[in-house]
C-alpha cells in the first residue's frame, strides 16, 4: 500500500530547516542567474501557489519551466494516449480474468463501500474493467481521498501544470525531464503479480491508506517538512511497505538521471523546475545532489 501512495503522489520531501519550505533557489557553480526548484503535490489545487513564499517571484525571474513531463498543448494529447495505453490490460482482457474470485470479492467490497457500486455493475466493468491493477490502485486512492474531501480538491486544477501554463503565456519554453513513455512504464509496467499485490494491499487496508494520504496532504499544505517526513516513514509492517528496489526505481534513480540534465538547462537559461516533493528527499534527493555538485541551494522564505 505504501508503494501505491508513493506512485500516486511522489510528494513528500524532507530537508532539515528552521521553517517549512517547498521552494528553493539554486545558484553558484558558474550560474550567472539563479534557478529554482519547487516540490509539488498532486492533491494540491492551483490556488495553493499563493501560499508558497516566493513562488510567483521564481516564475517571473526565470526564463523557462521544466516539469517531470512536458505539458504544453501540443504534447498533452500524445502524453495522455501513451499513459492510457500503458494503463490498460491486454486486448479484450478484463480485471475479473486477472484477479481470483476471492480477490474480486474483496475489490468489489472496497468499491461498494467507497463508490456505492462495483464491478458487478456492467457500466462500471465497461469503464474500469480493462484497467491494470496498478491503474485501479491509483484511481481508488484518489477516489478514497475525494469521498472524504468533497469540494476541496479539483482534479482538473493541476498544480503541476500551473507553472508550465504560465511560462507558455509568457512565450517561454517548457520541457520535461522525462518522456511520457518512460513514466507510463514506470507506473504501470510492473509484472501483473506485483500490481495485484499492491491493489490488494490498498483494498484490504483502506483506513490506513486514507490516513497516510490525509497525513501527507495535510503536511504538504502546511509546508511542514517534519510532519511530511513522519508520514512518509509510516509503515504497516505487513508486506505492503515499499522495498529499497521500489524506492530506487520510483525516486532515487530518477533523481540521479535528472541531475544529468539540470546543469545544462540551468546554464542555458534560468529555469524553474517543478517536480514531486518526494524527489527533494535526503542524501539521494535532488537538493543534496545539487549541493554535492557544487551549487548553493537555499530555501526561499
Amino acid at each position: 500500500m505504501k508503494k501505491i501512495i508513493l506512485t500516486l503522489m511522489l510528494c513528500c520531501g524532507f530537508v532539515i530547516a528552521a521553517q517549512a519550505q517547498v521552494l528553493y533557489r539554486i545558484s553558484g557553480n558558474g550560474l550567472t542567474k539563479p534557478s529554482y526548484i519547487i516540490g509539488s503535490h498532486h492533491l494540491a489545487n492551483v490556488a495553493f501557489v499563493n501560499q508558497i513564499p516566493g513562488a510567483k517571484m521564481a516564475l517571473d525571474s526565470t526564463e523557462q519551466v521544466y516539469g517531470e513531463l512536458k505539458m504544453d498543448p501540443n504534447s498533452m494529447q500524445a502524453t495522455q494516449q501513451e499513459i492510457m495505453k500503458n494503463m490498460m490490460l491486454g486486448e479484450g482482457q478484463k480485471i475479473n480474468q486477472v484477479l481470483s474470485a476471492d480477490q474480486m470479492k474483496r475489490v468489489n467490497a472496497f468499491m461498494m463501500k467507497t463508490m456505492q457500486t462495483d464491478f458487478n455493475n456492467p457500466a462500471v466493468m465497461q469503464q474500469m474493467g480493462s484497467m491494470k491493477p496498478a491503474a485501479l490502485s491509483t484511481n481508488f486512492t484518489v477516489l478514497l481521498y475525494l469521498t472524504h474531501h468533497m469540494g476541496e480538491f479539483d482534479p482538473t486544477s493541476s498544480f503541476d501544470q500551473y507553472f508550465q501554463k504560465q511560462a507558455l503565456n509568457n512565450n517561454e519554453p517548457v520541457g520535461g525531464l522525462e518522456t511520457a513513455e518512460f513514466q507510463a512504464k514506470l507506473l504501470y509496467g510492473d509484472p501483473i503479480s506485483k500490481q495485484i499485490k499492491g491493489l490488494m494491499c490498498l483494498v484490504d487496508n483502506p483506513d490506513q491508506s486514507l490516513q497516510l494520504t490525509e497525513d501527507l496532504t495535510k503536511a504538504y499544505m502546511a509546508q511542514d517538512t517534519a510532519a511530511i517526513w513522519k508520514a512518509y516513514e509510516t509503515k504497516l509492517n505487513n508486506g505492503c511497505d515499499p522495498t529499497q528496489e521500489d524506492l530506487d526505481k520510483l525516486i532515487f534513480n530518477r533523481n540521479a538521471d535528472w541531475m544529468g540534465k539540470m546543469p545544462q538547462l540551468m546554464q542555458e537559461r534560468p529555469t524553474l523546475f517543478c517536480v514531486g516533493c518526494l524527489h527533494l528527499l535526503g542524501d539521494k534527493g535532488v537538493l543534496a545532489l545539487l549541493r554535492k555538485a557544487g551549487y548553493t541551494v537555499e530555501a526561499v522564505k
